[in-house]
């Protein structure tokens, strides 16, 4: 693993043996999780816009396994907090603690100090301890009595949530979920892929040695900088531009919603699309990215109206609806 406290200098790497380690990616995942493909995705188009990631689905459809493989399959410092109804925020982000030998008080880094962070199962600790990560996640820095401590670059938060109807959960706040790049939804799977996972487990499969299930480093700090500067890179036209506009601004006058999208949200959209182009083999974005990335990156940024929710509209389909109606550039 490499030390989470040094930066990654050196000569940018070649942009296509990035995109090829990347891809890689899903090979190693795939040895330790079955049938995620979009989820995982969701995680390098994540790596690639330096945001954060928020998984939900109900207990038992291996979102803390997605995250453990992916941190296994590249070589990057990893860190698990497990969060509870009593977790206090210097549990994650650090305390002063004090030396009786030398009479003074020394900062004691919190688990946030890493480039992959898995907060679990966050939504069951209270909001105070859920905001705790919002400059973490926003300013890449905490900052204790009164003195800012930046945080290893690359830093990525995954987090895991159960539905908020389940017992037990927290909303997050709307500021917090706005500071999520996307919000991806982990389904139950299939009956062929529920029966893979059966088969895997009968022939001795442990999913807590991901080390004997072959999952193996594929990708380094390197890789992911070259890629970085390749996505930068990819072309967005005015149109394009243009287009992830309409369709943010549509959401803010749906009358299934009481909030729609922030231009934080458009700009997410944005570098959401040129990631997802780069990773598909061009270095221009086109509307087809700008759609395939809209409900990950737009569903937690928008609330429904209760009469709406009533009446089983959901956030997916008002923005599947805006995405039927908002004029597509040539």
């Amino acid at each position: 693993m490499m030390d989470p406290t040094t930066d990654n200098a050196g000569p940018t790497g070649d942009p296509d043996r990035a995109r090829a380690a990347l891809e890689a990616l899903r090979a190693e995942i795939a040895k330790a999780v079955v049938g995620q493909d979009p989820a995982v995705t969701g995680l390098v188009v994540a790596l690639l816009c330096r945001g954060h990631v928020l998984l939900e689905g109900v207990p038992g459809v291996a979102k803390t396994l997605l995250v453990r493989a992916l941190a296994a399959a590249l070589e990057l410092d990893t860190k698990r907090v497990q969060f509870t109804p009593d977790l206090m925020p210097s549990d994650i982000t650090g305390s002063l603690v004090y030396d009786a030998r030398t009479a003074e008080f020394s900062f004691q880094p919190g688990p946030v100090f890493t480039h992959l962070l898995l907060a679990d199962e966050i939504n069951r600790t209270p909001p105070k301890t859920q905001s705790s990560l919002l400059e973490a996640m926003e300013e890449r820095q905490v900052t204790v009595d009164g003195t800012p401590r930046p945080l290893p670059d690359p830093f990525l938060v995954a987090a895991t949530q159960n539905p908020v109807e389940y017992e037990g959960t927290y909303p997050l706040p709307e500021a917090q979920l706005d500071r999520f790049l996307l919000k991806l939804t982990i389904p139950l799977p299939s009956r062929q892929d529920e029966i893979d996972v059966l088969t895997r487990h009968a022939e001795g499969f442990n999913p807590r040695d991901l080390h004997a299930a072959g999952v193996r480093p594929v990708a380094t700090a390197a890789d992911l900088d070259a890629a970085r500067a390749a996505v930068a890179k990819t072309t967005v036209s005015p149109d394009i531009t243009a287009y992830v506009v309409d369709i943010c601004r549509a959401t803010r006058e749906s009358p299934s919603l009481t909030l729609g999208v922030s231009p934080r949200g458009a700009t997410a959209l944005l570098a959401a699309s040129r990631a997802w182009a780069w990773l598909t083999g061009r270095d221009y974005v086109i509307p087809d990215d700008v759609k395939a990335l809209a409900l990950p990156t737009l569903r937690h940024r928008v609330q429904l109206r209760p009469e709406a929710e009533m009446e089983g509209v959901t956030g997916d389909s008002v923005i599947n609806a805006i995405l039927t109606h908002v004029p597509v550039p040539r």
